[in-house]
C-alpha cells in the first residue's frame, strides 16, 4: 500500500477529510459530553440527550453529562438516526451490511426506557438511515454505498401509512460525487428545506424538494462540528445535536 493510500486512509477514519464542496459559515460546537455509544447518531428532548450505537441507545441528563440508562433488543443489528416525535425517539434501523436489504423503524420510549418494532419494510430499496415526519407523513432515505449510492432515494409516503408512495426523490449528482462512496448519513426538516449529513464529512447540505422533477435541488454546503453521521434539533438551544464517533462524544451546536 503506497504512503499516499495510508495517508487518505487515515484522514477518513480520523474524520479530519472534508467536503470538495466550497461550504458557507453553519454551526459551531458549544459542549462535548463523552459516550462510547456517541458512534451512529445522537437526539435530545428537554431533559436529556442520546447517544445511538449500532444496538443501543444511551440517555444522559443533558445538565451533568451523567448516564441515566442504556436501551436495546436481541435483535437490533444497526440503528442509523433518531428523530423526536410526539414525545418518542423514533430510529432507522437496518440489517447493513447483510444483503438482501432489511429496513425497519424502531422506537424507543423515554420513560419506559424501551425499545420496539414499529414498521418493517416489505423489500426496501435500500438501507433505511433517517425517517422524519413531516405534516403527518413519513419521509424515510434508504441509502447504497460504492458505485450503487447514486441509488440512495428519499421517500415521501401517504399520512395513511406506508403501504403508498406519495412521492420519492433521488439526490443531485453534486453530493452523490461529494459522498465519498458513501451517503447521505442524516436528515431533518429546517423549514421548507432539508438539511443532510455526510457520512464522515463535517458538512451539511441543504436541499428543497424540487416544484418538477424527482432530483432534490442543491441549495447550499454548510459547515458543521458533526464529522457525518445522525444529528437531529435541540429543542431547548434550537440548535443542533450530533456525534464525533471517533472521539465517541455527543457534540452540541449551535449558531
Amino acid at each position: 500500500m503506497s504512503g499516499l493510500v495510508v495517508l487518505l486512509l487515515v484522514a477518513v477514519t480520523s474524520g479530519d477529510a472534508s467536503s470538495s464542496l466550497p461550504c458557507s459559515a453553519g454551526w459551531t460546537a458549544t459542549r462535548h459530553i463523552s459516550s462510547p455509544h456517541a458512534t451512529q447518531a445522537a437526539a435530545a428532548d428537554t431533559e436529556h440527550v442520546y447517544a445511538i450505537s449500532n444496538t443501543t441507545i444511551a440517555k444522559y441528563n443533558r445538565e451533568s453529562g451523567q448516564l441515566v440508562s442504556t436501551a436495546t433488543t436481541d435483535d437490533t443489528q444497526h440503528l442509523n438516526s433518531g428523530f423526536f416525535h410526539d414525545g418518542k425517539l423514533w430510529c432507522a434501523h437496518s440489517n447493513y451490511p447483510a444483503m438482501p436489504h432489511e429496513s425497519d423503524i424502531r422506537v424507543y420510549d423515554p420513560e419506559e426506557n424501551t425499545l420496539s418494532v414499529y414498521h418493517v419494510f416489505s423489500e426496501p430499496p435500500g438501507s433505511l438511515v433517517w425517517c422524519i415526519v413531516k405534516e403527518g407523513r413519513w419521509w424515510c432515505c434508504f441509502a447504497h454505498y460504492g458505485d450503487d449510492n447514486h441509488h440512495t432515494v428519499l421517500i415521501e409516503y401517504e399520512a395513511d401509512g406506508f403501504d403508498r408512495e406519495r412521492q420519492r426523490f433521488t439526490f443531485p449528482d453534486a453530493l452523490i460525487a461529494d459522498w465519498d462512496g458513501m451517503s447521505g448519513s442524516g436528515g431533518i426538516w429546517d423549514g421548507d428545506s432539508l438539511l443532510v449529513s455526510h457520512h464522515h464529512f463535517r458538512v451539511l447540505y441543504r436541499l428543497q424538494i424540487p416544484e418538477k422533477g424527482s432530483t432534490l435541488r442543491f441549495i447550499e454546503a454548510l459547515h458543521c462540528p458533526f464529522p457525518g453521521q445522525g444529528f437531529a434539533r435541540d429543542p431547548v438551544t434550537d440548535g443542533l445535536v450530533g456525534i464525533d464517533r471517533y472521539r465517541r462524544a455527543i457534540v452540541y451546536a449551535e449558531k
